[in-house]
């Protein structure tokens, strides 16, 4: 006997799924930092803290290369590498933390190998790769590689699978890297008391990509920069001596820790007051390449260590993925 109420008690597929957009996964994000109790991990506040600090001290690599701030053409390409992660993460609704991580391994492969001058091609490559790798990190769902928008390049699969693996191996295959987005639910808690709310998640996690476009993030540890942008967003007209004393909430820190935390404190005003120096016209895709060459072979070659000797990855299908590896402007 059919049933005559069949037509409302069934469902399409599509009915069932969640209506999602990228205002939903921003709210999920603001939830998380908002709701993480350190206490359910078996450790009082300070112990956690403390243990973060003590893995972002071993993750933390300094180098004698300032290949960044040295270099013109690689502050622009920077720049502009950072604004197509953070368009890119808005297009795909990624979290914030994971557009973070991609400019902290961008900085961290930069800080142990080199790129040769004027190379704007690499610099967009090398985004691409970190970005992939970051959301593969981070992400419950990572697009192909061919879905990601790379305005003015086209880079084949197989070329940014090769850049993936240099950055794997440049960064000695540890992704797990500490960022300021882990210290958010302490330190929103040490410094803010009962005054947290969503809109101070969601300023703290808009400063934190902010400060990306003003400071190379190997320069500074993720602590001091998550404490600087929570202060910021809670009270952007503290003094040295107000934030001196919010800060001695935090045992393990003393006067140098500090000294750094105002400083980008005082970055963040900047940021806040529109009075930032970061140039307001970045490289636009028509001076990608140099030499207004039509096509590029990929050498990686290109990319030298922090010392100076070349490094490059050996392909027995050279020819091959030399010639499928161009990177053609459209």
């Amino acid at each position: 006997m059919e049933n005559s109420d069949t037509s409302e008690t069934s469902y399409s597929l599509p009915s069932l799924l969640c209506q999602e957009n990228e205002a939903c996964f921003g709210e999920e994000e603001q939830d998380q930092y908002m709701n993480l109790d350190p206490c359910l991990f078996s450790q009082s506040e300070d112990e956690y803290i403390q243990s973060l600090v003590k893995r972002e001290t071993k993750s933390t690599m300094s180098s004698d290369n300032r290949s960044i701030t040295n270099q013109s053409w690689l502050k622009r390409a920077r720049l502009d590498s950072i604004k197509w992660v953070l368009n890119t993460r808005a297009f795909f609704g990624f979290q914030y933390r994971t557009a973070y991580l991609c400019v902290a391994y961008f900085d961290l492969f930069l800080s142990r190998r080199s790129i040769d001058n004027e190379k704007f091609w690499a610099t967009r490559l090398l985004s691409v790769a970190c970005l992939s790798l970051a959301a593969k990190m981070e992400e419950l769902r990572v697009p192909n590689l061919s879905e990601f928008p790379v305005e003015g390049y086209y880079f084949d699969n197989k070329v940014i699978r090769r850049m993936e693996l240099m950055v794997l191996e440049t960064l000695e295959w540890k992704m797990l890297s500490i960022t300021p987005f882990d210290f958010i639910p302490c330190f929103i808690n040490k410094f803010c008391g009962e005054s947290k709310s969503k809109e101070l998640v969601s300023r703290t996690m808009e400063l934190l990509l902010a400060i990306t476009r003003e400071v190379n993030l190997m320069d500074h540890r993720p602590s001091v920069i998550a404490a600087a942008a929570v202060l910021a967003a809670f009270d952007g007209q503290l003094t040295r001596k107000t934030m001196d004393c919010k800060m001695s909430v935090i045992s393990l820190w003393g006067s140098r820790e500090n000294e750094h935390i105002f400083s980008c404190y005082s970055l963040l005003q900047e940021i806040e007051m529109g009075k930032s120096k970061t140039p307001k016209q970045l490289i636009s895709p028509n001076l990608s390449l140099s030499d207004n060459s039509s096509s590029i072979d990929v050498d990686e070659s290109s990319f030298t260590s922090a010392v100076g000797s070349k490094r490059r990855l050996i392909y027995n299908d050279c020819d091959e993925v030399c010639q499928s590896a161009k990177i053609c402007h459209r």
